[in-house]
């Protein structure tokens, strides 16, 4: 017979060891692995992200202005080039005649459109756009009849928060789309165009293809250009319409920027 005392030192040692055996911390591990998951999805986006970016640095190095290759514009096919001078400028109420749609040079107002990363919903006057272009801005315009949905937001993210360029639709453009720098024009038919990239690495801030560098894109602010409320787009006048000047009058004045 089983004495009490050694029955109860062998229940005893059998709750001993019950709770000597510790359960597998599971919730913790699966904590850990999300928590390492996470962290080589991040890891991943990232070096896919900065081996897309490095692959487009790349593609574009050809199109990065130089002292040797002052004007890549010149190896994007297609691109339209005429040379005007700088500082013609007019007063508010003028019209100017110009010879392309869009312009892309020529006399323009005094006050320059706001063209730091700035889409604008609305067609906007020309002859204060075109004095964008002066300060070294590239002008994206496109037809709003032709250019909606998942093609207007690629030109839109080319442009959203990006120093030296604009964006606003262009009433009756002959193309989808139509890229403006000083002296320069491109249109294409696709957003997705590769040449829309090379025309903006090419000539946005290109020192050596525009008049004022160094000049700025900000708002002018009150008595100048209002980019919350910009001067309404018209279409350029037919050349000696009644209040209109040419697009370039030789022998004219060079005047200052409005608010410089």
């Amino acid at each position: 017979m089983v004495s009490g005392n050694k029955s109860k030192a062998a229940r005893s040692g059998s709750r001993k060891a019950v709770v000597s055996q510790k359960s597998t911390p599971w919730g913790l591990i699966a904590a850990v692995m999300a928590v390492v998951l996470f962290a080589g999805a991040v890891f991943g986006y990232a070096f896919l992200r900065n081996q897309e970016n490095s692959a487009k640095a790349e593609a574009l190095a050809p199109f990065t202005p130089t002292a040797q290759n002052q004007d890549p514009s010149t190896q994007i096919q297609g691109v339209v080039r005429q040379g005007y001078a700088g500082g013609q400028h007019v007063a508010p109420d003028v019209r100017i005649a110009y010879t392309h749609s869009p312009p892309f040079g020529g006399a323009h107002d005094g006050s320059w459109a706001a063209c730091n990363g700035v889409v604008y919903p609305q067609a906007v006057r020309s002859e204060n756009l075109v004095h964008s272009l002066e300060h070294g801005a590239v002008w994206i315009a496109y037809n709003p009849d032709q250019v909606t949905g998942d093609a207007l937001e690629t030109l839109k993210s080319k442009v959203e928060n990006q120093p030296y360029t604009v964006m606003s639709p262009y009433p009756g453009l002959d193309q989808p789309i139509a890229l403006q720098s000083w002296g320069h024009q491109l249109k294409l038919a696709d957003a997705a165009d590769p040449r829309v990239d090379q025309f903006i690495a090419a000539l946005r801030l290109n020192q050596y293809t525009y008049p004022e560098p160094g000049a700025s894109c900000n708002e002018i602010g009150p008595g100048g250009f209002s980019q919350d409320n910009p001067p309404p787009f018209v279409p350029a006048p037919a050349p000696g319409s009644p209040g209109s000047q040419p697009e370039t009058t030789p022998g004219s004045a060079v005047t200052p920027d409005t608010g410089s």
